[in-house]
């Protein structure tokens, strides 16, 4: 029903491509969605300018998982309301770790997630491969599970995966009190761990209106992107109980995660960590205007649809009823043209001919009014095929 596949979209149909839109963006002057590419040379200029203001540059570079690095964990602790936290170069590495260290302790190789989550579609099923689990789930529909769900479902389970919000059901979120009740049938009915996938956790505070550390406290692990939502580089960690954040660490190089010297990404992540996080709630309450200008644009548009509207974080899924060649092509055209981009790249799920992209509202977009981004939309569907 859901196949496992690749996170990619339009780029990886070819490095022709790539390189066009590439060069396209970076000639843009006005970007709605996700943030302008820059070069390997302008990556470094900045790491070294915010760098500045995240971590004292002129210490010695981290060694195996100290310095810089270490100041991101405490980092991350802090932000959580965690006891601790460990650095792993992917999130891939770090739910792997978590879900077997959970797995482990309950001497049950079963752990429930959901068929749209990002160890089922992204990880080339590593679950069972590498850590001989077996995953269940507690529901299909393209949300997380409801507390009925979870008391009808009759598999023991190990952990549960909540990945906040659910990405590829359009970055949905549940409301606080069902993700209270959730945690509590998970952890004190069915006696299983909670494991928050919260690889974009940052930007779910304001749907529900409670900061980080409560929502964190609502697990018994938590997951978080360096790269996703805050423009770092690379990396991730996983954020816990003292014990369990040491048995990761352990786990953490038996993987081949301990590496040398990681400091490029963790000052990365420290700078996107400041630069970021105060913004958050501008993006996502922008994503509202955004969204709301994106449905009246294509109005005209038959089955053109946003989801969810509004919106529950700063990103939401925008559906049109053509193939995502012709929608690629026509945002290229644009960008290279006007100097204005709209979309990333554009993929089918499911019908043939219904396209989907993922709109981002981050920096470049806050400048954008709702008149904008109908008047963009015009052009851009002027350069789009007649039905």
């Amino acid at each position: 029903m859901y196949p496992n596949r690749s996170e990619e979209t339009e780029a990886d149909r070819g490095p022709g491509v790539q390189e066009r839109r590439y060069t396209a963006l970076r000639g843009c002057e006005r970007l709605l969605s996700g943030t302008r590419p820059r070069s390997l040379r302008e990556r470094l200029a900045a790491l070294a300018e915010e760098g500045e203001g995240a971590y004292d540059l002129d210490r010695r570079p981290d060694m195996y998982g100290d310095g810089v690095v270490r100041a991101l964990e405490n980092r991350v602790a802090e932000l959580l309301g965690t006891e601790d936290a460990a650095f792993f170069p992917t999130g891939t590495m770090a739910q792997q770790v978590a879900l077997r260290i959970h797995a482990e302790a309950a001497a049950l190789p079963t752990v429930a997630t959901h068929p749209l989550g990002h160890t089922e579609l992204h990880e080339r099923h590593a679950l069972g491969r590498l850590s001989g689990l077996r995953s269940v789930w507690p529901t299909v529909a393209p949300r997380l599970p409801t507390v009925a769900e979870l008391r009808a479902f009759d598999e023991p389970y190990a952990a549960m995966i909540l990945e906040l919000p659910l990405r590829e059901a359009g970055f949905v979120l549940p409301s606080w009190a069902d993700l209270l009740a959730v945690a509590a049938v998970v952890r004190e009915e069915h006696g299983a761990a909670l494991h928050l996938d919260g690889a974009r956790i940052w930007e779910s505070v304001v749907h529900f209106d409670r900061p980080l550390p409560e929502i964190a406290a609502q697990a018994d692990s938590v997951y978080v992107s360096f790269y996703k939502t805050l423009g770092g580089i690379s990396g991730a960690a996983l954020a816990g109980r003292a014990r369990f954040v040491r048995t990761a660490k352990a786990w953490r190089h038996r993987y081949g995660g301990q590496l040398f010297q990681q400091w490029p990404a963790a000052l990365a992540a420290l700078a996107g960590l400041d630069r970021e996080l105060p913004r958050l709630g501008q993006y996502v309450a922008h994503a509202g205007t955004v969204a709301a200008a994106l449905v009246e644009g294509f109005a005209g548009v038959p089955g053109a649809r946003v989801h969810p509207a509004p919106p529950h974080t700063h990103q939401f899924q925008l559906w049109l009823p053509y193939p995502p060649q012709e929608l690629d092509l026509a945002g290229l055209r644009l960008a290279e043209e006007s100097g204005t981009a709209l979309f990333g790249g554009w993929r089918e799920q499911g019908l043939p001919g219904l396209s989907m992209t993922e709109v981002t509202v981050a920096a470049d977009a806050l400048e954008w009014t709702g008149k904008d981004v109908t008047e963009a939309v015009d052009a851009f569907l002027a350069l789009l095929p007649d039905r």
